[in-house]
């Protein structure tokens, strides 16, 4: 690291398919990144840090880690089990000593939360999120996750947000192949019906060969939007960010603004919803890169922090 220079900090989002980990100074100086498969904790943590030792030989040490990881998480520093990965379902990953597996490698200061709450950092640090406190970040994947930021920092409380399972009315659509909750857990939750593997269940095709024109879309927009009011109502967030990869379904983003506004029906009369939605509920600004800032954010964080 120059000393006239920003400190190089590395940043990992850990997803339960893939890490990816880069080394910078700031989501616009990255100067090395590795996508590393989710096998199990010895395996990929030994692959992070073959990819760290590389890039110490290439640019120096990096001066702090920030990790924005799959859940449950402890993230609470009085707790004897703080930055472990705890009841995840995730085989293999139950109750990981993850702040601890990297400080085997460097005992740096680290920044660590959720990959939702690191992606809403990045956003409200570089992204669409700029400005906006309350800011929320829901991703809409594999899973549907939701991270929050207010007064300037990642929402925490008993454990951290887990707005993926709020409950919500089933999708209004009879047209379905499988018309139940897929959540193991719940009934009618907003991951169970909306998530990448539910929508599939539910329609028999991947949301990546989904038309625009395809009752798939409203039925998941109209669902979405149920979740996105009991957030507004509860959380009243200046901005929504919207990501994941079933929001790259064609159409989708505009009918969940549309569905949202029917949905509060008049009862929130801010500006932002009746008047400027489109720039209300919103894509990341950052597109594929909202995790990965958060992560390098995280890092800068625990920096100064430190």
């Amino acid at each position: 690291m120059s000393s006239s220079g920003p400190p190089l900090v590395a940043g990992i989002e850990a997803g339960g398919t893939k890490f990816n980990v880069v080394v910078g100074t700031s989501h616009e100086d990255i100067r090395a990144r590795a996508r590393i498969n989710t096998t199990n904790p010895k395996e990929t943590i030994g692959e992070v840090v073959k990819f760290l030792l590389g890039c110490k030989r290439r640019f120096g040490p990096v001066s702090a880690f920030g990790i924005g990881s799959f859940g449950p998480l402890d993230l609470d520093p009085k707790s004897r089990t703080y930055g472990f990965i705890t009841s995840t379902p995730k085989k293999g990953w139950q109750h990981f000593d993850f702040v601890t597996a990297l400080a085997a490698y460097a005992r740096l200061p680290t920044g660590f939360d959720t990959d939702v709450n690191a992606a809403a950092l990045g956003e409200y640090s570089w992204g669409e999120g700029i400005g906006a406190d309350p800011l929320v970040y829901i991703t809409v994947g594999t899973g549907v996750g939701g991270g929050a930021i207010l007064n300037g920092q990642p929402l925490h409380g008993l454990v951290h947000p887990e707005m993926g399972h709020i409950h919500v009315p089933a999708p209004p659509s009879g047209e379905v192949l499988f018309a139940n909750c897929q959540c193991p857990y719940h009934k009618s939750c907003l991951e169970g019906y909306v998530c990448g593997p539910a929508i599939a269940a539910r329609w028999g095709v991947r949301t990546d060969r989904i038309p625009d024109d395809h009752p798939a879309v409203e039925d998941t927009a109209a669902t979405l939007a149920h979740g996105l009011a009991n957030i507004i109502l509860t959380l009243s967030p200046r901005k929504i960010i919207l990501g994941g990869g079933v929001m790259k379904m064609r159409g989708l983003l505009p009918q969940v603004r549309s569905h949202l506004v029917k949905v509060l029906n008049g009862y929130v009369t801010a500006p932002a919803i009746l008047h400027d939605i489109d720039r209300y509920v919103v894509a990341p600004g950052l597109g594929d890169d909202s995790g990965v800032a958060g992560a390098i954010a995280l890092a800068i964080r625990a920096l100064h922090k430190a």
